[in-house]
């Protein structure tokens, strides 16, 4: 066990004072749940959900070529963007393989911002900053940034009565501008972890706690709940959104875990790229797929994939109960011949040996309506 102390969010304190249950979760002391994991993912998906993201870590690309030599590191097409406009990518090593996956802001051509995950963020600091070392200035402002995702079904009313500037409440997903939230600055983007509709909220960490508690207030009449780290991993599990350090990692090929969609090809030049083009051409021997297990175990991460012969032949990455479907889901590599919609598979917890019975499925488990 480390002996480094857990670091806290601008929101620490506020956790406490709601009688968050904390846990260590990538150096940090963070909610793993306020009233319990069903109730906090119910009221993402029927009302509102406030969730402390603030140990993401957030970096800037500053330079006259930035936006360019982003795009020259990531998978994604980021010339096509515009000002306010932000995109999902990965970030690859010459290999292939994931060093993280991204949100990245135009915010304009010479200045970039970046979302990148907590355990990556000094890797992916490291990463840019080597690589652009005398083109731009790459600035890691996850210390001056606190986030806080508002989502569910009335998260943007909610939003809208806290202040927020109506054109920027109407952003389409994946597009972000700046307002004011019960006084506090605010970058708002259209984005989030759950398959709901909502927002992260970019503030300054001395005001976090002000809009944190002003948020949870106004959001009571809508039955706005505080929200851990176990009701965003069951949410966003429901929808098929990748866990860095479970569904993918630095040895899993991108395109073994559906992602070829976050990936453009054709777009130039970008780190990772040879080799992704080359995995495509050879052919995938596993992919990511989702499953329900048909008996009454509960299967959960970490289990095998087992073959008639008993012999481990896969792994399962995520799995958990669903509070909205009411089964037990997960995902799972598989041998390219196991992964077709309808394939029986059979699960095993490694360490007790106890087996579970399930069936490949489609994704996502869940998706809202529009």
């Amino acid at each position: 066990m480390s002996d480094t102390p857990l670091r806290h969010t601008p929101l620490y304190d506020e956790h406490l004072a709601l009688k968050a249950r904390m846990v260590p979760f990538t150096g940090y002391a963070l909610p793993v749940q306020y009233t319990g994991i069903v109730d906090e993912h119910t009221a993402v998906r029927t009302a509102v959900g406030l969730f402390d993201v603030s140990h993401m870590g957030e970096l800037t690309v500053d330079g006259p070529d930035a936006l360019r030599l982003v795009d020259g590191l990531v998978t994604n097409d980021m010339l096509s963007l515009a000002d306010g406009q932000c995109r999902y990518t990965l970030c690859c090593n010459d290999a292939g393989f994931p060093l993280d996956d991204l949100i990245v802001y135009r915010v304009r051509d010479t200045r970039v911002l970046i979302v990148c995950n907590a355990s990556n963020r000094t890797k992916i600091v490291d990463h840019f900053t080597t690589s652009l070392a005398g083109k731009a200035t790459v600035t890691d402002i996850s210390d001056d940034t606190a986030l806080i995702a508002v989502q569910g079904p009335k998260a943007m009313k909610l939003l809208r009565e806290a202040g927020c500037d109506p054109a920027v409440a109407d952003l389409p997903p994946f597009h972000f501008g700046d307002t004011r939230l019960l006084n506090v600055p605010v970058t708002v983007s259209r984005t989030g972890y759950t398959g709901e509709d909502g927002a992260e909220l970019m503030c300054p960490p001395a005001q976090a706690a002000e809009l944190w508690r002003g948020l949870l207030a106004m959001g009571a009449a809508y039955g706005a709940r505080p929200c851990g780290l176990g009701a965003r991993n069951t949410l966003r599990l429901e929808c098929k959104m990748a866990l860095y350090g479970n569904d993918i990692d630095e040895a899993t090929p991108p395109l073994a875990a559906g992602l070829g969609w976050a990936i453009k090809l054709d777009k130039g030049a970008f780190v990772g790229r040879d080799a992704i083009a080359a995995t495509k051409s050879a052919g995938l021997t596993e992919k990511l797929v989702g499953f329900e297990v048909t008996d009454k175990a509960i299967a959960r991460d970490g289990w095998e994939v087992i073959g008639a012969d008993g012999a481990k032949v896969g792994r399962v990455t995520s799995a958990s109960p669903s509070p909205t479907l009411g089964r037990n889901v997960g995902l799972a590599y598989v041998p390219v011949g196991m992964s077709e919609l309808g394939t029986a598979l059979r699960l095993r917890d490694p360490a007790r040996g106890r087996e579970a019975a399930a069936v490949v499925v489609k994704t996502p488990f869940y998706k809202r309506a529009r």
